[in-house]
């Protein structure tokens, strides 16, 4: 039986609710049935059966929850940190539980004995699918890793009723439905209407004369929304921490107008509390329109208040020096959304409790610390004064004052340097002057970190260029990482297996140790038992696909995938031209040599960006050409499965044989994905981007495809006056392809339809450097085909990519923000 560290089960086994050992997870489960779920096992449903079984797990992270927080509180001179996210990716919570728990063969053998498969139950739970991408995701393995590292740490972000869309492909076009993850409730969330807190919005600025005979501020006439609580554990591996991700629900504190009810106008008489539940309905609202911006700025601006409240109000539980608060808390802004939290502490430093300017700016920049998640200036949030000032008119005249502030400093530092007052200012002017909150979360920061080497440096030299100048301490880089339990233990169990018997188990806590697997690399027997367990994964997918979503994938071929979200920079475009070419070099008989490939790509598009819908709408449209033709099959086929999420990266991950990673250099801030592919034992084709180049240090040069131009290459061609047109004479096969593209060859009654495309790529001068890369792509793809040949050259370079992955544990990562930033340490938990 596993133990967790320190917890003397034996002494609990005649409690349920708390043994670890197969007789009491099946007494507890089957209670559940019957008192949870009201039924019978022979009647039971596979959601009462899961309910069940997650109320059993659950049962058994109270206690550690309870001692956590109790743990926390006894050690007044311990540091907490609060990370606040507008995402989090966290997928689903069963198996990642049970896997750190070290409950899972306890389980599945509980299970089994009860005549149930663990697998068909576990496949029943929703996605909270609390995230759009990589940030969310991110946010997630950092509090898997900060639970693991035991650190007093907390999540803070939103319990959207309903998130990331659900995505159908439908005549090839993606098609949006509402991700209703809460229609059947959610076991993992404990509600606090206790813990509910006042948010204020719209209201104007009072100013008053205090005691003391300074001027100070009231927001008054406000219209108040409430916060209420949700809370979900999140475990730690094999120890006792339960940290806490508390996610804020709205509601409003007019539930329901009697008066309007009785006079008959029932739907002004719930008015309220439906405009004000809008505000945590849904992930991310459309922001084309004035109201859709305010709705998304509301959001933001609710879970800095409400996250902020908490925070503080656990503070003065034990401390009464606001003074001292910098030396016990540590919040990080996980990228731009919650940057009004610089404000939303001013607020409350100067107007609730009193302190002058100048202490409350020292204590609001010692706690802050920033992420920055892009190199895009354009992706940069931006409010309009307008906008802030109607809903949130204390703050703007808070962010005025700290820019004023600020100005001077840069003016004294830089005296009649106009340009780059207007450049470094809080405030951009023009005909509707806005707030740059990447400004805001700078200036009132103590650490401002990148995501990857390549992406602090372009920060720092280019995109924030003139605050590092001005704040050159602050600036750091702190590489993305992902948590290897839920990315190589839960996800692919037999190669967890596998590594495990040959290096034992540590592994897991300890990314670093795989690299005794190194000496393995050329043993024949243990690539023979590698190459199993890829085609086993390669079995699963195929499975995987052809249940849900009736794909038919072939085994035999090799598995080269792209899965992320649908960008222009992320150029799943090229991937597509490559299988074009591919698909012309076969049909002409010029390839003989050929290399069979299934080519899988999936992600979902942002609903209102039109050129990644149209990326889709080819991807599945090329593929319904080459899937079709008998000439080429078994040869090659393209796939592109709906609904992208976590639960199917983890089936598509294991199963890769090549991770496209083929982004526009310069353009990715890191990305994780890479990490997860090679973590796997994919071999990585890519450019110079983000982490592929830490990876690429990593692993060797000759265990990875790397091509196309630098970041510096890029900067030059775009400075010298780039030519898209130059590549498309230059290469017949990139001719052929893009004028079958625009010819209507796989658009056949449809006139047009990717035209859009085509004029991105000439009348808009190829932003993304697609054409550019064009022939270096295909020449390393050739590269690709020939490794691949080799099946026991491809498995030792397979063998090494997971091997020299130790750096890219979201653990080191974390283990770096909190001694290098937050300056936290770890409470270990007793349980009594």
């Amino acid at each position: 039986m596993t133990q967790l560290k320190t917890d003397p089960s034996a002494a609990r086994t005649r409690d349920d609710r708390r043994g670890l050992d197969v007789r009491s997870l099946k007494q507890s489960f089957l209670n559940h049935i019957a008192f949870t779920q009201t039924k019978v096992a022979d009647v039971a449903t596979k959601w009462d059966l899961y309910r069940a079984l997650a109320m059993t797990v659950r049962d058994r992270l109270v206690d550690r929850w309870i001692a956590t927080r109790r743990a926390y509180d006894d050690c007044q001179d311990a540091k907490r940190v609060y990370y606040l996210s507008l995402e989090f990716l966290i997928g689903r919570t069963l198996g990642n539980s049970l896997v750190n728990l070290g409950l899972y063969d306890e389980c599945y053998q509980t299970l089994f004995e009860l005549g149930y498969d663990l697998e068909e139950i576990r496949d029943v739970e929703e996605e909270a699918g609390l995230g759009n991408g990589g940030l969310g995701r991110l946010a997630a393995c950092f509090l898997d890793s900060m639970a693991t590292l035991e650190l007093p740490a907390c999540g803070y972000g939103i319990r959207y009723d309903y998130g990331m869309f659900h995505q159908r492909i439908r005549d090839g076009h993606q098609v949006e439905e509402p991700d209703d993850w809460l229609r059947l409730g959610n076991p993992w969330e404990i509600a606090r209407p206790e813990d509910t807190l006042k948010v204020q919005f719209y209201g104007r600025v009072e100013r008053y004369t205090d005691q003391k005979g300074n001027s100070r501020y009231r927001w008054v006439d406000t219209h108040d929304v409430q916060a209420l609580p949700y809370d979900m554990p999140v475990p730690g591996y094999r120890n006792n921490t339960v940290n806490n991700l508390r996610l804020f629900s709205a509601k409003s504190t007019h539930e329901f107008d009697l008066d309007y009810f009785n006079h008959g106008d029932y739907l002004r008489a719930c008015e309220d509390k439906s405009h004000t539940e809008n505000i945590t309905k849904v992930l991310y609202p459309k922001d084309d329109s004035a109201q859709g911006r305010e709705l998304r700025l509301k959001q933001e601006y609710l879970l800095v208040s409400a996250s902020l409240q908490d925070i503080l109000q656990r503070f003065t539980r034990q401390h009464d020096d606001w003074k001292l608060l910098p030396d016990h808390v540590a919040i990080q802004l996980n990228d731009t959304h919650p940057a009004l939290a610089v404000a939303e502490l001013m607020r409350l430093l100067l107007d609730r409790e009193g302190l002058g300017w100048e202490d409350a700016w020292d204590i609001t920049t010692r706690t802050f610390a920033y992420t920055n998640h892009t190199v895009m200036p354009e992706a940069l949030e931006k409010w309009s004064t307008g906008l802030l000032g109607h809903l949130l008119p204390r703050h703007l005249e808070v962010i005025y004052e700290i820019n004023q502030r600020f100005l001077d400093e840069v003016a004294r530092r830089y005296p009649g340097d106009g340009e780059r007052l207007a450049r470094m200012s809080l405030i951009e002017e023009g005909y509707e002057p806005k707030v740059r909150m990447a400004h805001l979360a700078i200036v009132g920061s103590h650490s401002i970190n990148g995501v990857s080497a390549l992406h602090t440096q372009i920060i720092k030299d280019r995109v924030l260029r003139d605050f590092n100048e001005f704040y050159p301490d602050r600036f750091n880089n702190k590489t993305n990482g992902v948590t290897p339990r839920r990315w190589l233990k839960k996800a692919n169990a037999p190669l967890a297996y596998l590594i495990s018997d040959a290096i034992g188990d540590k592994w897991v806590s300890n990314l670093q140790l795989l690299r005794n697997l190194v000496p393995l690399a050329d043993n024949t027997e243990f690539q023979g038992r590698w190459r199993e367990i890829k085609r086993l994964n390669k079995d699963r997918l195929a499975g995987h696909l052809h249940y849900k979503q009736g794909l038919v994938l072939d085994p035999d071929t090799m598995f080269d995938c792209q899965v992320k979200r649908l960008h222009d920079y992320k150029r799943q475009l090229l991937n597509i031209l490559h299988a074009i070419t591919l698909y012309n070099r076969l049909k002409s008989g010029n390839d003989t040599d050929f290399v069979p490939r299934t080519i899988l790509l999936a992600g979902k598009a942002a609903p209102g960006y039109f050129h990644a819908k149209q990326t889709i709408k080819l991807a599945t449209a090329v593929g319904q050409v080459i899937n079709n033709d008998p000439q080429v099959a078994g040869r090659l086929q393209v796939v592109f499965p709906e609904n992208y999420c976590v639960g199917l990266a983890e089936v598509i991950i294991p199963a890769a044989d090549l991770s496209e990673q083929i982004s526009t250099a310069g353009m990715e801030a890191s990305g994780t994905g890479n990490m997860k592919f090679a973590l796997n034992g994919a071999l990585t084709i890519g450019t110079l981007d983000g982490a592929n180049i830490e990876i690429k240090e990593e692993v060797g040069d000759e265990n990875i495809f790397i091509f196309g131009l630098t970041a510096q290459q890029i900067d030059e061609h775009r400075a010298s006056g780039y030519n898209p047109w130059a590549y498309y004479h230059g290469h017949e096969d990139l001719r052929t392809a893009i004028d079958q593209i625009a010819g209507n060859h796989f658009s056949p009654g449809e006139h047009g339809m990717f035209q859009a495309l085509i004029d991105r790529l000439f009348q808009e001068g190829d932003p993304y450097m697609v054409l550019a890369d064009y022939a270096s792509y295909l020449e390393c793809q050739q590269r690709v085909s020939e490794a691949y040949r080799d099946q026991r050259r491809w498995t030792r370079m397979s063998i090494l990519n997971t091997a020299n992955m130790g750096k890219f544990s979201s653990d080191r990562t974390i283990q770096e923000y909190a001694s290098e930033i937050w300056n936290a340490r770890p409470v270990p938990v007793p349980l009594a």
